[in-house]
């Protein structure tokens, strides 16, 4: 089975043409060569599939008849991607949230409350 097809059959792209084009972009790999659309697939192939910034990495277990639904995915495919790439994805949601580049527009609502507080609280200490 070809590896674009394998990839849409287990789930890993919406579409098969997304996941060619991850193919052609080298972001799929069997033993961290790039691979085209058109590779084989076999049982025991260790691939390498960079999505949304995370590097899954997934054993081919059986190869499918046709796309399988989510339920049973877990037939043929197994994830071994480390846990330290999800935590990547996590620290860098985290470092989004509290970073905009100057100069990107006027700040939002939660910014401008932000700001509110920070100039409020030290003149409400001295009040009091």
């Amino acid at each position: 089975m070809r590896i674009d097809k394998f990839l849409w059959c287990v789930r890993y792209f919406k579409t098969r043409s997304l996941a060619t084009q991850a193919c052609r972009q080298g972001k799929v790999k069997i033993g961290g060569d790039n691979v085209k659309p058109s590779r084989e697939v076999y049982t025991n192939d260790k691939i390498t599939v960079r999505k949304n910034q995370i590097n899954y990495q997934i054993e081919v277990l059986d190869l499918p008849p046709s796309r399988v639904g989510a339920k049973i995915v877990g037939l043929y495919v197994n994830d071994i991607t480390p846990q330290e790439e999800f935590d990547k994805q996590e620290l860098l949601k985290y470092s989004k949230d509290y970073y905009r580049k100057k100069g990107t527009g006027r700040p939002t609502k939660k910014d401008r409350r932000d700001i509110d507080d920070w100039f409020d609280e030290p003149g409400e200490e001295e009040k009091e």
